[in-house]
């Protein structure tokens, strides 16, 4: 004898499986068009942010675009630097940085705490103090902010820039006071006021290998083995294309990250010798791609933000003369489509945070075309960078091809669409680097795994035409 609840029970099922299979395709269904950056980011399980600072927050316009969902990260460009925070002795204010931790409460934005114990933007009670208070006072200051903040913000940057150039630490008022000890006692006390916040080293310069890097290393080293609270290290990249790019930037954060430690690109703009030009902008939007490509390939790396994020707020004008147009938004707020989309591209999106935009139809090359072929070689693999000229005429979209004369293979590219048929490697630009203008450059990059021999290849072609 068949129950009536049968039927019933049958169509509650149907229901449950039908709803079931709708969330499994919300899950699986990849990344829309309009995909913000930190959408994008998140989904390979990093952030993306923009630094702010309290005059910023009275424009309307420029919130909208900061609290938008582009960014899942902040830093208080100012706010909570001991200058402002406690300028004389014991009278604290925090009402800045309250403003901004409650602007990225209300916008579901996390935000990392910048900074507690600095050379620079250091009230002059501080320098002044006898070198037995000075201990005291550094600890009272860290200890009353980060309280002050518990449970609020994602992570500190306890010290601030504390290298010279050489890689030995700055003679400031800590380390003459306290030595080199003063950076462990800062971070213990930092512990001690917030455990659950991740607390950072932060200092310019040291993206690339080299001394000043080789000193942090060693000091984030020595501090893991001391059993020092230290969660991770900030590389701020404040970068120029007139200085060449960081060397071997992956690689570099890869160290850090071996230590045990997280890593993260914490202010991140790169600036140029004003005005700007199509050569210029290129090489610009190739280092945010080559920075993206760095924190995607290091699994602890845990996210970027860049130092505000339109140039209308920009230090850099400010700060080096001639210099400037070093964000991904201009003055007026308007995404640059090469910027933007270069960092989009990087992250897995369209290039353009909207509708994807057709690549263009290759047309022919007249003229003679140039490429410049290096390759940062690690023994059984190796990053290939290519540097494309145009000819004498402009195109509207581009493919490249070449072959290795050995196994090489390719593992990942960017700045384009990368393929391999075989020994010969395809590469057709992106929607943001499609159009050339005559004599214009754009560069690529990739890396491929190897065994045996490495050998360059022998010629390159631009839409068909043989390439010097």
């Amino acid at each position: 004898m068949s129950s009536p609840l049968r039927p019933r029970l049958a169509a509650v099922l149907a229901l449950a499986l039908g709803v079931l299979l709708a969330l499994t395709a919300m899950v699986m269904r990849p990344a829309s068009a309009a995909s913000t950056l930190d959408q994008l980011a998140k989904a390979k399980g990093k952030y993306f942010g923009s630094a702010t600072d309290n005059p910023e927050l009275s424009n309307s316009a420029y919130t909208a675009i900061l609290g938008g969902g582009e960014f899942g990260a902040t830093t208080p460009g100012n706010s909570m630097k001991w200058d402002t925070t406690e300028p004389s002795r014991g009278s604290f204010n925090f009402s800045g940085g309250d403003t901004i931790v409650s602007f990225a409460k209300s916008h579901n934005v996390i935000v990392r705490g910048h900074n507690l114990v600095w050379h620079s933007q250091l009230p002059s009670w501080v320098s002044s103090l006898p070198s037995t208070q000075v201990q005291a006072a550094m600890e009272n200051h860290i200890t009353t902010e980060v309280t002050h903040y518990k449970g609020q913000l994602y992570a500190w940057d306890v010290v601030n820039e504390p290298f010279n150039e050489d890689g030995t630490l700055r003679t400031d008022a800590f380390y003459n006071a306290m030595g080199s000890g003063y950076i462990a006692d800062a971070l213990r006390t930092a512990h001690a006021a917030d455990p659950n916040a991740k607390l950072y080293l932060n200092d310019y310069n040291i993206e690339g290998t080299g001394a000043k890097s080789d000193g942090m290393y060693n000091l984030v080293k020595s501090l893991k083995q001391q059993g020092v609270p230290i969660d991770g290290v900030g590389f701020e990249s404040h970068l120029a294309i007139q200085y060449g790019f960081p060397t071997n930037m992956q690689q570099n954060l890869q160290r850090f990250a071996d230590l045990g430690v997280d890593v993260a690109v914490t202010e991140l703009d790169v600036r140029m010798q004003l005005p700007a030009d199509t050569t210029k902008v290129n090489t610009q939007a190739q280092y945010y791609t080559n920075v993206v490509n760095a924190c995607l390939a290091v699994t602890r790396c845990v996210g970027i933000t860049i130092w505000d994020y339109t140039d209308k707020y920009s230090w850099i004008p400010g700060t080096f003369s001639g210099e400037g147009s070093a964000l991904p938004w201009d003055e007026n707020l308007n995404k640059k489509p090469q910027i933007y989309g270069a960092i989009s591209t990087a992250l897995g999106g369209t290039g353009d945070g909207g509708t994807p935009t057709p690549t263009p139809t290759p047309t022919p090359t007249p003229g003679s075309c140039k490429v410049a072929y290096s390759a940062n070689d690690w023994g059984t693999g190796f990053t290939a960078n290519i540097t494309i000229t145009n000819g004498s005429s402009a195109i509207n979209g581009w493919t490249l091809k070449f072959s290795y004369a050995g196994n090489q293979q390719l593992s990942q590219g960017w700045s384009g669409t990368w393929s391999q048929s075989g020994s010969t490697v395809t590469v057709t630009n992106a929607s943001w680097n499609g159009g050339l203008a005559a004599g214009a450059s754009t560069s690529v990059g990739a890396n491929f795994t190897y065994s045996g021999s490495n050998t360059a290849p022998g010629s390159f072609t631009l839409n068909g035409t043989a390439c010097s």
